[in-house]
């Protein structure tokens, strides 16, 4: 039954549009830094480190994407997505350094709205 489930989620993971692929990987993120945030409260930084590091690693590709000369988007919003990349980085930072529930939460919540307005939902 694993075999199967593994298989369709391969499968439907290459039917996604890039935009449903951004999103995907945006709320991955995003709960990933939920669960980190539970678990700060018990004292366990590790999986803070892992969740932050995971959204770095999104936001970098996310933003080099969008302001690549190859993108077609406008200018505005490349610059935009590129500012908006930086002012996550610099977060992701700034929470690995001092975490607190707010500054996840800011980063969830960035993530959510980014992914809603990517699948066409803008809040």
């Amino acid at each position: 039954m694993t075999y199967a489930a593994n298989a369709y989620a391969r499968t439907s993971r290459s039917a996604l549009s890039p935009r449903e692929a951004e999103s995907a990987v945006l709320l991955k993120a995003a709960q990933q830094l939920i669960g980190a945030s539970h678990a700060l409260a018990s004292g366990d930084t590790k999986r803070l480190c892992e969740a932050l590091s995971f959204n770095q690693r999104v936001w970098t590709l996310l933003a080099t994407e969008a302001t690549s000369d190859e993108n077609p988007l406008p200018v505005e919003i490349k610059q935009g997505i590129g500012n908006l990349g930086v002012f996550v980085l610099r977060n992701c930072v700034d929470t690995m350094i001092a975490p607190t529930s707010e500054k996840i939460a800011a980063l969830v919540a960035i993530n959510n709205e980014i992914a809603a307005g990517l699948q066409g939902n803008p809040g």
